[in-house]
């Protein structure tokens, strides 16, 4: 994949913001893709130039649950949604669905980097597969972690709603 530098994406970004040219035509100007250049446009609107410099990022899994609520909340598409939350790639987005669906929330503290097979595997013993197998400790463990990730939604809930709840008051 090729890297831009950052003073090309402005370079691009303010052409196409004189008005001149299009997406399309400014893109097979340069040899790039023109959903490439509509996302530099779009993160320099809402960011700035910091939206188009280079940013590594690992998002944790509530910042990655609130991202996908809005998403869906909001009818927002994977690339709406990454230029919102400055998110550099916005197939990520698309993961992060697609482990949510697969696996709940547990599913987006996983990382996405595969482990190398050279990797010795784990010496621990396995989990139990059943409740009625796990020990006691582990069970009360498991409790306290499905009240907390229920609070926190049920906190997220409100705080959709509540925002709601501003923008139609706002609009009368």
């Amino acid at each position: 994949m090729i890297k831009h530098s950052d003073q090309f994406k402005l370079q691009i970004v303010r052409q196409y913001l004189d008005g001149a040219i299009g997406f399309h035509s400014l893109a097979d100007l340069h040899g790039i893709a023109g959903a490439m250049v509509r996302r530099w446009v779009g993160l320099y609107r809402a960011h700035g130039e910091a939206g188009l410099t280079y940013k590594k990022s690992h998002y944790n899994a509530e910042f990655k649950l609130i991202v996908l609520h809005d998403m869906w909340e909001n009818a927002l598409s994977q690339t709406e949604v990454a230029i919102k939350y400055n998110i550099r790639n916005p197939t990520s987005v698309g993961v992060w669905a697609r482990r949510y669906d697969s696996g709940s929330y547990e599913a987006l503290t996983q990382s996405s980097r595969r482990k190398t097979q050279d990797m010795p595997a784990p010496t621990s013993k396995p989990e139990p597969l059943h409740d009625s197998e796990k020990p006691r400790e582990q069970l009360l463990a498991d409790i306290a972690k499905l009240r907390m990730e229920n609070a926190y939604l049920k906190k997220l809930e409100a705080l959709v709603q509540s925002k709601k709840l501003a923008a139609s008051k706002k609009r009368k």
